[in-house]
């Protein structure tokens, strides 16, 4: 049988959304191979949700292509010091592809696309952009392959959830958030993220509101308003375009990881298909998203990683333009949110 890694490289060094959806991924090798080491290679931005995974022992930061020479060969040197033994690209540039070659790591997986390729020893052929499966899903294809490459030919997936805190952090957490708030304590919490990292269309705010509007429950709710950095304008029209509901704005500020705890406290998690959608995904909770129907960007290839009965996608009806979001229909989508998750 062929040796199991000791020490494994996982690349996944673009959006938060990308990096969540590789969670299942990083579990499967981490449990299969539990005494082999697994880093992941990520952006900066994404650090604290790589480190949130349990799969990860620890994480590699990415410079960027952007960055000087001076970065990237200190990235090189960091690579060769670490001395792995194998580099898994679940998203693979020619810039990543040539420092893993330049780091001699003797076993480098990534798809059999794009130039990048030719840097790397073992291919796996994928058609990522024909969307016919779950982008988790070829992440899951490229590490049974590796696994399979080292003797280990028959896998347990891992099952949601992929990511959770301490119960009595959460419930700490739970108990300041009502308090501050003043939100009663019997409420659920209904949480509506209208911000978008921008690599998909969005509902416009006042599609939003219409949906908020129209939702209705067998038990209250308060409405929990989400932004991150640079999302507070939109956070405050929303704001201003629920009025007389219950609402209060969560503003994050205190970095990804304390972001998810407050995810984590969400009866129901609304949003575009974003990085906070798949945190709310890998967490289990349930889901209300908003796809376009972009082959690229459809509610099939970025499905969130809760279960099924957790979740719902909506999108443009056929009729309309795949990425003409105004043609949504909220009062549908609200009949069903409020029929599945509120009741």
């Amino acid at each position: 049988m062929p040796r199991a890694p000791a020490k494994i490289l996982v690349i996944r060094n673009d959006r938060l959304g990308d990096l969540m959806l590789a969670y299942p991924t990083l579990l499967l090798l981490k449990r299969t191979l539990p005494t082999s080491t697994v880093h992941v290679l990520v952006s900066e931005y994404t650090r604290e949700m790589a480190l949130c995974c349990a799969g990860v022992d620890d994480v590699v930061i990415d410079p960027g292509p952007r960055a000087p020479m001076s970065a990237q060969l200190e990235l090189l040197r960091r690579l060769r010091r670490e001395r792995y033994h194998a580099a898994l690209a679940l998203f693979s540039t020619t810039r990543i592809g040539f420092l893993t070659y330049a780091a001699s790591i003797p076993y480098r997986l990534a798809p059999a696309t794009k130039v990048a390729q030719v840097f790397f020893n073992r291919r796996l052929l994928q058609r990522r952009s024909r969307s016919a499966k779950p982008e988790y899903a070829y992440n899951l294809d490229l590490g049974i392959r590796l696994l399979a490459d080292h003797g280990h030919a028959q896998v347990s997936i891992p099952a949601p959830p992929y990511l959770s805190f301490p119960a009595d952090e959460i419930e700490k957490l739970r108990a300041q958030f009502y308090c501050e708030r003043g939100i009663p304590s019997q409420h659920r919490l209904v949480f509506i993220h209208p911000g978008s990292g921008g690599s998909a269309r969005n509902l416009s705010i006042e599609q939003y509101a219409a949906l908020a509007h129209r939702l209705r429950s067998s038990r209250p709710f308060t409405l929990v308003i989400s932004a991150g950095p640079g999302e507070e304008r939109a956070a405050a029209k929303l704001e201003a375009l629920t009025a007389g509901l219950a609402r209060t704005v969560y503003h994050s500020r205190e970095g990804l990881r304390r972001f998810a705890q407050h995810v984590q406290l969400a009866d129901l998690f609304i949003s575009g298909s974003t990085g906070p959608l798949h945190i709310a995904g890998a967490l289990d909770r349930p889901t209300a998203a908003f796809y376009t129907r972009r082959r690229s960007a459809t509610a099939l290839r970025w499905q969130s990683l809760n279960r099924p009965e957790r979740r719902l996608a909506f999108a443009p009806p056929q009729t309309a333009a795949e990425e003409d979001m105004s043609q949504v229909d909220i009062a549908a989508a609200a009949r069903e949110i409020s029929e599945r998750f509120l009741q």
